[in-house]
């Protein structure tokens, strides 16, 4: 059952399986009995992705994973009461599906309720979930052109699946109908209605509450805009985007959920370890600087990251905020980030940290899920959480950004291991990944860094069929039909429908995330092989 394990990096395992039902019986081993350092795992297709905490807890579970039996009948891997989803079928693609499939609109209808279907993996989006029904009469291609925007709430069909859209965005699926079964619900205890092994009865009704499209999403900043009753951060200025980050929500990959967290973790612990934090307190992340903020209250600040020219105004006077080192900034008194002299990402740490409400155990915005905090605006108010006893400010550090970044030199160097489908590409491309420089492009974000060609050709594939959708890791270098590679970062989708070529090691995704517009960038492949 099990064919196959890749290395999707040093520290998680792609394991490739024969079938559906396979996938969900490890998939189902591996949540009810971890294996030590297991920090995520996620179903799709036709593979499982785990990933774990270190390099030695991953070569060890590649051993103990291809001794595992995941013999197991399907019966045991679904719920035992299916969850019962109302549809009003009046979609917009129903008469073509019934075109396509021949059974008509009314036949597709019957089809669609006659049979239960399985959550087999998530993905995409918060609550999305591929369900697989008991036969293949539905089997349909995705829209030759895709909707800008799906409503919340649809009911669609592609390929295999069946799904239901948990919030308006957009999508190539084929619209059947619409339901007012909400996929997903932060006021929920399990806020996804479906996960791996649930089964779903889709039932026929005539009219259907419409979903509003903004539930769960970070779009309303309500949460970043309380009344300062303690200390606080005012907002006068957020730059081009300044985020509220921590070290992320790791584990709800099956939700749909990606880590997320600060873009460089190097530098939002240096922040919180100079102001005496927790590492994982909440931080602001500023993006080519600009940021000003006003103190209400007395507060320790640090700042870390991106080199900054930085000034404090008081009252009466002018003064220079250090780099790498706590300082203060009194009541009233403002901060102003100019723009970095090298890197891209600065963070603001404050003692106590930025005490928001945390979503699914974090208090990071993940720009792709739409969870957690609003982009910080101007008259934004941060609280600071309380200060714990004995808990002291660190002393002035070196910064954390490799001299490559700091000295903005031509070309910065990052560390890579062999992607999961290396072998998807010809042998010229794989050797063009290290062997020619790429250049960071405009279009990069918190998704990913986009990467054009500094000189040669992009990438080209020595397969072309079509790769069912797959887990992904932070650090994967995805390459889509353009042949031009994409550096997941924080907020990279859970899972691709690309071939990644190569993955760049963890203990080098800081500096990616530091990489500006315009920085040419080369890949060194590590040795041995994890």
């Amino acid at each position: 059952m099990l064919t196959e394990i890749h290395w999707a990096g040093p520290r998680a395992l792609l394991i490739e399986l024969e079938s559906l039902d396979a996938v969900l019986a490890l998939h189902a081993q591996l949540v009810d009995h971890p294996l030590p350092g297991q920090v995520d795992v996620l179903a799709a297709a036709r593979t499982v992705l785990a990933v774990f905490d270190s390099s030695g807890n991953a070569r060890a579970a590649s051993t103990a994973v291809a001794a595992l039996d995941v013999a197991q009948s399907k019966d045991a891997l679904t719920s035992a009461d299916p969850v019962r989803v109302e549809v009003v079928y009046d979609g917009d693609d129903l008469a073509e599906v019934g075109r396509l499939t021949g059974l008509g609109a009314d036949g597709v209808i019957e089809a669609h309720t006659g049979q239960l279907w399985t959550a087999a993996f998530g993905g995409f989006a918060p609550g999305f979930a591929y369900l697989v029904g008991e036969n293949e009469t539905l089997n349909v291609p995705r829209r030759t052109s895709p909707r800008t925007a799906v409503p919340a709430g649809s009911v669609a069909l592609a390929g295999n699946f069946s799904a239901v859209y948990p919030r308006r965005s957009p999508g190539g699926w084929q619209l059947i109908g619409r339901t007012s079964t909400r996929m997903w619900d932060l006021d929920r205890e399990q806020p996804a209605l479906l996960r791996p092994g649930t089964t779903v009865q889709y039932v026929a009704v005539r009219e259907a509450i419409e979903l509003a499209d903004t539930q769960g999403t970070n779009d309303d900043d309500d949460a970043t805009r309380p009344a300062a009753v303690g200390p606080a951060l005012e907002v006068l200025n957020p730059g081009p985007q300044s985020l509220i980050q921590d070290l992320g929500r790791p584990g709800l990959g099956d939700l749909g959920v990606s880590a997320s967290g600060a873009a460089d973790t190097a530098s939002a612990r240096q922040a919180n370890r100079l102001v005496g934090n927790e590492p994982g307190d909440a931080v602001v992340e500023s993006v080519v600087g600009g940021l000003a903020v006003r103190a209400h209250g007395e507060l320790t600040l640090a700042l870390a990251g991106a080199p900054v020219p930085a000034r404090i105004d008081g009252q009466h006077s002018e003064r220079t905020a250090p780099l790498y080192a706590p300082f203060a900034l009194h009541d009233g008194e403002s901060l102003h980030l100019e723009v970095p002299e090298a890197g891209l990402r600065t963070y603001l740490g404050v003692r106590g940290g930025i005490d928001v409400e945390p979503v699914l155990g974090s208090r990071s915005t993940d720009l792709m899920s739409g969870i957690g905090p609003a982009i910080l605006k101007q008259g934004t108010v941060l609280p600071v959480g309380d200060v714990e006893h004995g808990r002291t400010v660190g002393t002035a550090e070196t910064s954390t950004l490799p001299q490559d970044i700091l000295e903005r030199r031509e070309t910065v160097t990052l560390r890579i291991t062999t992607g999961p489908r290396q072998d998807w590409f010809t042998p010229e491309s794989q050797a063009a990944l290290t062997e020619h420089p790429w250049t960071v492009t405009a279009e990069s974000n918190r998704i990913g860094v986009r990467l054009g060609v500094t000189s040669g050709q992009p990438l080209e594939r020595a397969r072309t069929e079509e790769l069912p959708s797959e887990g992904v890791v932070a650090g994967s270098l995805q390459v889509p039909p353009s042949g031009l590679p994409v550096l997941f970062l924080a907020d990279h989708p859970v899972t691709g429908g690309y071939p990644v070529i190569g993955v760049v090691v963890p203990a080098d995704l800081p500096a990616a995330a530091q990489l500006p517009p315009g920085t040419t960038v080369r890949f060194i492949e590590m040795e041995p092989k994890p």
